[in-house]
C-alpha cells in the first residue's frame, strides 16, 4: 500500500453538516442575514454552496452546544464583512480569556496555519438562528 492508498479521505471533500431546530427560521436567517440562498433542497434540508465547497443546514432534534466553531468562512477583508454582517444585525462574540482576546469582535491569533504563508490569522465569531458557533477569518501576512 503506497502513501496515496492510504491518504483516502485526503482526495474528498468535506461538506459541513449544522444542525436546525427550525428549518424555516435557519433558511430566513442564512438569507436575510447572510445572504445566502440553498443551491439545492430536500425535505429536511438545504444545500448552500460557498467558494466551490458546500455545507448543510439539517433539520434536527438535537441542537448545537455552540462550544466550538463549526463552520469558518476565509475572507479578504475581515474589517467589511464584520462591519456589513453587524449591519445586517449579527452580533459577534467577545471573549476575554489569557492569551485571547477580541477587540470590536476580531481577534489576533498569532502562529495560526503557518503553511498558509502567513504569520496568523484574525478571527471573528457569531451564532446562527440555531445556535451553531460560525467565524470568519482572514491570514495575517
Amino acid at each position: 500500500m503506497n502513501e496515496d492508498d492510504r491518504n483516502l479521505l485526503g482526495r474528498g471533500r468535506v461538506a459541513t453538516r449544522l444542525p436546525a431546530q427550525d428549518l424555516g427560521r435557519a433558511r430566513r436567517f442564512y438569507a436575510e442575514v447572510l445572504g445566502l440562498r440553498p443551491v439545492d433542497e430536500r425535505p429536511g434540508g438545504l444545500l448552500y454552496r460557498c467558494g466551490g465547497t458546500d455545507f448543510v443546514v439539517f433539520a434536527s432534534t438535537g441542537s448545537s452546544p455552540g462550544t466550538f466553531t463549526q463552520m469558518a468562512w476565509e475572507v479578504e477583508d475581515i474589517e467589511a464583512v464584520v462591519a456589513e454582517l453587524r449591519r445586517r444585525g449579527v452580533v459577534f462574540e467577545e471573549v476575554n480569556v489569557p492569551g485571547f482576546r477580541t477587540r470590536d469582535g476580531i481577534a489576533e491569533v498569532d502562529g495560526n496555519y503557518p503553511s498558509k504563508g502567513a504569520r496568523g490569522e484574525r478571527g471573528a465569531w457569531f451564532r446562527d438562528s440555531e445556535g451553531n458557533l460560525l467565524g470568519i477569518g482572514q491570514p495575517m501576512p
